[in-house]
């Protein structure tokens, strides 16, 4: 899917400064993305390898090996040297491309999609650094952008390997709902998608609007559908309703973050949404590790627990690799190997 390009980056007003520090980030890629495997998409199941990460809970490897080129579709990295964004919240420690190398060690994944978190508004130079160091042929991004960016900046984000853009209508940010649809105007013609972070009862009430947007809207987290309302929830149906019509893809992602039995319970309880999106729209589903999990400050949840679960979120081995490795390689422009 070559047309999946997505140019999202850069900074509200930040002004010439900051224009300058992109513009370095964005020569130092070296515009090479061109959808490179790095690999081979086939071949033998990869196996994590043991060991304590930064972040997250536990030091022992998934049972679960990884088809090659699995794909890690959300994560972050932090830096105290790059300023936060004052009108945001979250101010989490430092995480590195080199803590996120040790995770994907640990899991056994070979590609990742970088996300600009919240923190750094729509100054995204710190992703742009990291997909470089992450190395180009390996990984992707999307990016935090308002409607004031420029067509020449989201053209150079999308030579440097951005795939869509982020709207975070949880936490305090830069985004609005009302950017929605101007932004997707502009970034659908590169192929780019929208990518939203929206509780489920905000996805319910703004079906209408996804189902008009020119451009794939991937709904973050499992579209933050309350446990306990489960598949009977009105967000989780309007999410299948725009799965079933092609308009959108749902990340199986966060399991923490509305569950009620916790990881003591494994769980459990996020089974049935996630099975029922796995199952109702193979080809529309990725996984995320999340990483490095700062909506969970007291207590980082177990990746390696984490990555076991999907095999109860999607039971069938051939559709795990299509979530892992094939659905990512199309949504991101990913090569095939």
């Amino acid at each position: 899917m070559d047309g999946m390009s997505r140019r999202a980056a850069l900074m509200g007003g930040a002004g010439a400064m900051m224009a300058a520090g992109l513009a370095s980030a964005l020569a130092q890629t070296g515009g090479q993305t061109g959808g490179q495997a790095g690999g081979e998409a086939g071949g033998a199941m990869v196996r994590g390898q043991p060991g304590a990460v930064k972040f997250s809970a536990g030091t022992e490897a998934p049972r679960m090996p990884a088809p090659p080129m699995a794909t890690d579709c959300h994560h972050h990295v932090y830096d105290s040297r790059f300023p936060a964004d004052p009108r945001t919240q979250l101010r989490p420690a430092d995480a590195s491309p080199d803590d996120y190398r040790a995770l994907a060690r640990r899991l056994g994944t070979q590609r990742s999609v970088l996300v600009t978190p919240s923190t750094y508004g729509t100054d995204n130079r710190l992703h742009l650094q990291a997909m470089r160091e992450l190395g180009p042929e390996r990984a992707r991004m999307v990016a935090v952008v308002d409607t004031s960016v420029a067509e020449a900046d989201l053209r150079a984000m999308h030579e440097a390997g951005v795939r869509g853009i982020r709207f975070n209508l949880v936490q305090a940010g830069v985004t609005t709902l009302d950017m929605l649809e101007p932004l997707s105007v502009r970034v659908a013609p590169m192929g780019w998608h929208v990518q939203v972070h929206m509780l489920a009862d905000q996805i319910a009430e703004n079906e209408a609007v996804f189902a008009r947007l020119p451009s794939p809207v991937v709904f973050d987290h499992l579209g933050r559908v309350p446990m306990e309302k489960g598949v009977e929830h009105p967000g989780y149906i309007a999410v299948r309703r725009l799965m079933d019509r092609g308009r959108a893809w749902v990340k199986l992602s966060g399991a923490y973050m509305d569950t009620k039995v916790g990881a003591a319970g494994r769980w459990s309880d996020t089974v049935p949404v996630a099975r029922g999106y796995a199952t109702g729209a193979p080809e529309r589903c990725v996984w995320a590790s999340d990483w490095p999990h700062v909506t969970e400050p007291a207590e980082k949840p177990d990746d390696a627990a984490l990555f076991d679960l999907l095999t109860e979120w999607v039971p069938d081995e051939a559709a795990r690799k299509r979530v892992l490795v094939d659905n990512p390689a199309a949504l991101y422009g990913f090569g095939r190997g």
